[in-house]
């Protein structure tokens, strides 16, 4: 397994992007590894382990299913050249998640050309799940006016510029013998959400979320004479934080596209990355006369 990171992040500080669903990346799949000498080798390598349990059972068991007819005779060697045996296999990321144990067939041969109707077995939209788990966007660190001081009840203006953030990609792909097939995962920024980390506060818009403009920027950068105006993607604070502060939350959530090298395609859950800015919240000073 392959992963092209060339388009990958954007040279800032990154991170993954997280599932707004309950899906996840495949944690296992079946993949074409093995020619027929190979697999013999497999067989040799596990039976002569020195760890090998149970060893004269479950050699017999293998020896009946890979060397006997049931259903393979002397590992296919009259097969070589015509298919590969397929095994499972992991993604190294999740250690220490149970789901990589799911997928617990033993080898079994597939002839070139052809997809074996077995849950789990790698295509072109499991490689795209794998390449989403690679993509790495950048941290989201928006643009404020005030910067990270501001006053009660005065409006806090939240931008980002075009080239802040851009789509990104990562293909992964597989290339054995008589298999090729690989799958781009592209993560468009689709809109910015804003948490200001209080109840204490109004966000622009109500909900929170500033969709991206035309140009592909988000909210409007702050000018001389808008303190008084709303902003279309901004906060305000109704509350000080008697000199602590609040976590202001800034996450982007990324669209998930994939197109395979055989012509398919399709969507993925979205994704979001996002993280915290401190913000100060002073109140306004007034003069007695």
């Amino acid at each position: 397994m392959k992963f092209d990171l060339s388009k990958n992040g954007s040279g800032k500080s990154t991170g993954p992007v997280t599932s707004t669903g309950d899906w996840s990346p495949p944690a296992c799949w079946y993949e074409p590894k093995y020619t027929p000498k190979e697999e013999e080798q497999q067989y040799k390598n596990l039976v002569n382990a020195p760890l090998f349990s149970g060893k004269k059972e479950a050699q017999e068991g293998l020896e009946h299913r890979f060397k006997d007819g049931y259903p393979y005779t002397d590992f296919n060697k009259d097969k070589s050249g015509k298919g590969m045996f397929w095994t499972s296999a992991r993604d190294d990321s999740r250690v220490g998640d149970d789901a990589i144990w799911a997928c617990d067939k033993p080898d079994f041969w597939v002839a070139n050309g052809q997809i074996p109707k077995v849950e789990n077995a790698i295509d072109a939209e499991t490689l795209a799940g794998l390449a989403y788990s690679r993509i790495q966007v950048p941290d989201t660190e928006v643009t404020l006016a005030p910067k990270k001081t501001t006053k009660v009840n005065l409006n806090t203006w939240a931008w980002l510029r075009k080239t802040d953030f851009h789509p990104v990609s990562v293909t992964a792909s597989l290339d054995v013998a008589g298999w090729n097939l690989s799958a781009t995962t592209t993560a468009k920024p689709v809109s910015l959400k804003l948490e200001p980390g209080t109840s204490d506060a109004t966000t622009y818009p109500a909900n929170g979320v500033c969709a991206i403009n035309t140009g592909g920027s988000i909210g409007e950068p702050y000018e001389t004479g808008k303190a008084n105006k709303t902003p279309p993607c901004g906060v305000t604070y109704l509350r000080s934080t008697n000199g602590g502060t609040y976590k202001l939350k800034a996450t982007i959530t990324w669209e998930i596209t994939w197109r395979g090298s055989n012509g398919e395609s399709g969507k993925l859950p979205d994704g979001t990355f996002g993280g915290t800015q401190n913000i100060k919240v002073e109140e306004i000073q007034s003069v007695n006369r």
